[in-house]
């Protein structure tokens, strides 16, 4: 089986490091993008100048409450390769998004929710609530236990879909060790068989390539603050026309037909916007947040999600050096831009967390492993900076 998100035949450029377009310290090997970004120098610019408009309100027009979250829907869709941007929703977070998803997902006695073992909470707990009211199964797919553990989890992923599959709700990149799942293997057999595949982008897109055209997966969630440079609280999700007459989990104004013609706001409409516009959270036009979401995805479209994989693959080889005292997941099915290195023996991961972040080395540990996740800010020299220190304390 071959792993599709490795063999894009799109054409690359080698980026250079880009440490100048944020605001990290000389001294600071910031090796932990997959907890959270830094900020570029533009979005926080954007945001400082976004927050000060409230100084002012009289210059915040109604047409405002609309445009800047539609330009923002725009390039999130440019980014995915999506061509109708109404198909897009602004979120606070991927349990949000998810409770759309889920909320509007109708099950049977005995049929089957598929997801792997250990994703992230916020694509979990919906499933199991959406499952258990409908008399249905979760079925967790675990990582196997050999040396092929990439590979081998994506077929018994593969194996799994039937029939009874009704909802195939994964990650792309496991957040904790940086597996790879091919999505569009698992897309196209899980269509075979009309069940729907939800997708948490989080810690993928922008650090990944990744086109809806290709992969045609029914909704695709993500969050703002980690690869998308961009801030908390923000997030985008895509929903297919299968949601399209769906329930949202609220009701905003903003969201309703006419919103724009606030001196008719007490003309109350029950017709949502057509598409995905009825998923927004309410108060979407955000005015400190969405200027900085615009300003991150619009670098990231600049640089190129591909390219961001070319340069990380790059700066990281000093990893597999480390085969002979650390387990390193296998290279074919780990993501460039984040992977989980896990001591042989007994260690206290707590404390050599702390030892590193005493010598201005940032990571994260989840679970058994160190989860390293460099980005285009880092260099080959702190990977190594990493692997000798890490060779040292353990």
């Amino acid at each position: 089986m071959a792993n599709n998100f490795f063999n894009n035949p799109n054409k690359t450029y080698m980026l250079n490091c880009q440490k100048d377009f944020f605001d990290l310290e000389d001294d600071v090997v910031y090796l932990n993008g997959a907890y959270m970004s830094p900020n570029l120098k533009s979005v926080t610019a954007a945001g400082i100048k976004a927050i000060s408009l409230k100084s002012h309100p009289y210059n915040i027009y109604p047409d405002d409450f609309f445009t800047q979250a539609q330009k923002l829907r725009g390039l999130f869709a440019e980014l995915i390769h999506c061509d109708d941007p109404d198909r897009i929703a602004l979120i606070p977070s991927v349990s949000y998004g998810m409770a759309n998803a889920s909320k509007n997902i109708s099950l049977s006695p005995g049929d089957e929710v598929l997801m792997i073992e250990e994703q992230f909470p916020s694509n979990f707990y919906c499933w199991k609530t959406i499952a258990e009211k409908y008399e249905a199964t979760l079925v967790i797919k675990k990582a196997p236990d050999s040396s092929q553990r990439g590979q081998d989890w994506n077929s018994d992923l593969l194996d799994a879909i039937s029939e009874k599959t009704r909802v195939v709700t994964l990650p792309i990149v496991h957040w904790a060790d940086g597996t790879v799942f091919d999505i569009k293997a698992i897309t196209e057999k899980a269509h075979k068989y009309n069940a729907l595949v939800v997708i948490d982008g989080t810690q993928s897109i922008g650090a990944m390539e990744f086109n809806l055209k290709d992969i045609p997966v029914d909704v695709l969630i993500s969050s703002a603050y980690k690869w998308l440079l961009g801030p908390y609280s923000m997030g985008f999700a895509y929903y297919c026309d299968a949601f399209d007459q769906g329930q949202p989990i609220e009701e905003s104004w903003m969201t309703k037909l006419n919103s724009e013609n606030f001196a008719g706001l007490v003309n109350y409409k029950q017709e949502f916007k057509p598409k995905a516009f009825r998923y927004n959270v309410g108060q979407f036009s955000n005015f400190a947040l969405v200027p900085m979401a615009i300003e991150g995805l619009r670098q990231l479209i600049e640089w190129g999600p591909i390219n961001i994989t070319a340069y990380c693959a790059s700066i990281s080889s000093p990893i597999d050096l480390l085969q002979d005292r650390l387990n390193v997941k296998q290279a074919d099915w780990r993501a460039k831009h984040l992977f989980g290195i896990k001591p042989k023996g007994p260690i206290n991961l707590d404390k050599l967390k702390e030892e590193l972040k005493e010598k201005r080395i940032y990571v994260s540990i989840r679970g058994e492993s160190i989860r390293v996740s460099p980005n285009v800010y880092n260099t080959k020299e702190d990977i190594q900076i990493l692997c000798n220190e890490l060779l040292a304390l353990v």
